[in-house]
């Protein structure tokens, strides 16, 4: 059984801070939009961390740029604590998976209430929704009861490769995540589940020869690649939301040589913890059965499933609670992709969706609805105030 503390911060002063501030928030996600920030081009991050730097500072955290080897690197702000006061970590991304001139394709625009931009959806209108929630209940409370420590990555789309050490270490210290990538779907779905995702490459090895004299002498690399393919698309389990997808194929040489090398590059997704590691056996486990052939496969399942684990369901009941308190309907779902919550909840009770309400992530004509940014940031807000939830 758990305890559940509703925080004191009043809806109608809430709501009514937030709808008085709805035009800075969509001045904010206009800015940040303006600043194209792909995760392939480190060196398009620095104008936005530097932006992200000022707007956390301006809320009274301490803030370190931590430098990316490869990538842009991430944001670590820390808010001043008292001792055993509990914490809680919010996590957003700035990085998108557009290139640099999409704007010129794809510029900017509102239209009916929705917002329109490249990355605006997933995730630029979230870290909006981030700060102007801090600023609700340091406006109407004061203080933050239980302490905020906020990471902010430039390589999320690419697996988080280099922030995943500094998420991982956060998460074992505090008492929940709030990941505040959008939400699933038209409808606005929190996210309590995600499917763990994994990458793998297989390149199979055979011997050239000329396909008109000496075809005998030859070993075909793609035709082992075909039957290698139709036994990684056996492994498509929908009942248990395992999906094996092979996504690029390349190899040979030239149209009259036996090809002496092919490749694939596979997405792997998994809903269990249970099936990774049988999943990855089988796949490591493939051999070739085309004579003179022979495999090297390397990847791994990188980010671990996000499951519905007790911790997770109750920080969502919480949610769905203080939502119907604002005159919201949440709903839950699970998601096919994964994000950096598919790390935190593995080490402290996460929800993810926490970001804006729209649709077209990865798509042209993403967007997100504008009233969104209110009713998130009021959300957010309220689950900033309530104690963390332990079971009775």
């Amino acid at each position: 059984m758990t305890t559940l503390t509703i925080p004191t911060l009043r809806q109608s002063q809430l709501l009514d801070y937030l709808h008085r501030r709805r035009e800075e928030m969509q001045a904010l996600l206009e800015t940040l939009v303006q600043i194209e920030t792909p995760s392939t081009v480190p060196s398009s991050q620095a104008p936005m961390l530097t932006l992200l730097q000022q707007q956390l500072r301006q809320r009274q955290l301490r803030v370190r740029l931590l430098p990316g080897r490869n990538t842009g690197g991430h944001l670590v702000a820390i808010a001043p604590r008292r001792p055993h006061q509990p914490t809680q970590l919010l996590i957003g991304h700035c990085d998108t998976v557009w290139p640099i001139g999409t704007l010129a394709q794809m510029p900017l625009k509102v239209s009916q209430g929705k917002f329109y931009g490249p990355g605006s959806y997933d995730m630029k209108a979230g870290l909006v929704i981030l700060l102007f929630a801090l600023d609700a209940v340091q406006a109407l409370q004061g203080a933050l009861a239980i302490a905020p420590a906020v990471v902010i990555n430039s390589d999320e789309e690419i697996g988080s490769g280099e922030s995943t050490r500094s998420i991982r270490r956060l998460a074992q210290l505090c008492d929940r995540a709030l990941i505040f990538e959008p939400s699933l779907g038209p409808q606005g779905h929190l996210k309590t589940a995600r499917k763990g995702v994994g990458r793998f490459t297989v390149t199979v090895f055979g011997q050239a020869a000329h396909a008109g004299l000496d075809p005998e002498k030859g070993a075909s690399a793609i035709l082992e690649l075909s039957h290698v393919i139709q036994q990684l698309f056996a492994l498509n389990d929908p009942d248990r939301g395992i999906t094996v997808n092979v996504g690029t194929i390349d190899g040979g040489l030239r149209p009259n040589v036996v090809a002496p090398q092919s490749r694939a590059v596979v997405d792997v997704r998994v809903l269990h913890q249970a099936d990774v590691a049988p999943l990855e056996a089988a796949i490591r486990g493939l051999r070739a059965t085309t004579p003179g052939t022979h495999l090297d496969i390397t990847g791994r399942i990188g980010r671990p499933p996000m499951e519905k684990t007790p911790g997770n369901q109750r920080l969502w009941h919480l949610a769905q609670a203080l939502a119907t308190d604002l005159g919201l309907s949440l709903a839950e779902d699970t998601a096919g992709g994964g994000s950096d919550g598919n790390t935190t909840s593995l080490y402290t009770p996460t929800l993810d969706g926490l970001g804006a309400v729209g649709d077209g992530a990865h798509a042209p004509g993403e967007f997100v609805y504008l009233d969104s940014l209110v009713e998130r940031a009021a959300l957010t807000a309220k689950l900033l105030t309530v104690a963390p939830l332990q079971e009775a």
